[in-house]
């Protein structure tokens, strides 16, 4: 595996973007990291139209199958802990359509953390079966479905 530092990432575009704009390169959970650093840009688009916030993601989503492909291939790891644009578009999903308060975007960004690292089944598989930028991906934007789902039924719940 490729040692990562800031020069690497501030050489290419692609790989600074794949790291979550940086975020990646966290010596300790560099994915809470990078959950965390999505968090100003979720804030950003939070109040477009639902239509238009899906369409972010699906674009982020298909970008980030290329971004994190290029820096996997590059850095010669399937998955380099320091690849967070997963990260991002899976908290995205998960932060769907919640209300803005900071309580159940603490408890979005929570359960989020814990599907992407627990892995329950079917995203464990997908993260031992998928490879390249589309596995990388993938069980990410799962992770975010199973936090979405479990965000909007505690909002229902309890909101």
């Amino acid at each position: 595996m490729k040692a990562v530092t800031p020069t690497t990432l501030g050489r290419d575009p692609r790989l600074w973007l794949a790291f979550g704009l940086g975020s990646g390169l966290s010596p300790k959970a560099p994915g809470t990291v990078g959950t965390i650093a999505a968090l100003p840009f979720w804030w950003l688009f939070q109040g477009l139209p639902l239509a238009s916030y899906a369409v972010v993601v699906l674009l982020a989503a298909v970008l980030g199958i290329w971004l994190c492909g290029i820096a996997s291939a590059k850095l010669g790891v399937h998955d380099h802990p320091g690849i967070v644009w997963d990260e991002f578009v899976g908290l995205w999903i998960t932060l769907f359509a919640i209300p803005s308060h900071w309580f159940w975007v603490l408890i979005g960004v929570i359960l989020f953390r814990i599907f992407d690292i627990i892995k329950p089944w079917p995203i464990r598989w997908v993260d031992k079966h998928v490879h390249g930028g589309l596995g990388i991906m993938l069980d990410d934007v799962m992770a975010g479905v199973m936090g979405l789902c479990t965000t909007q039924l505690l909002v229902l719940l309890f909101g």
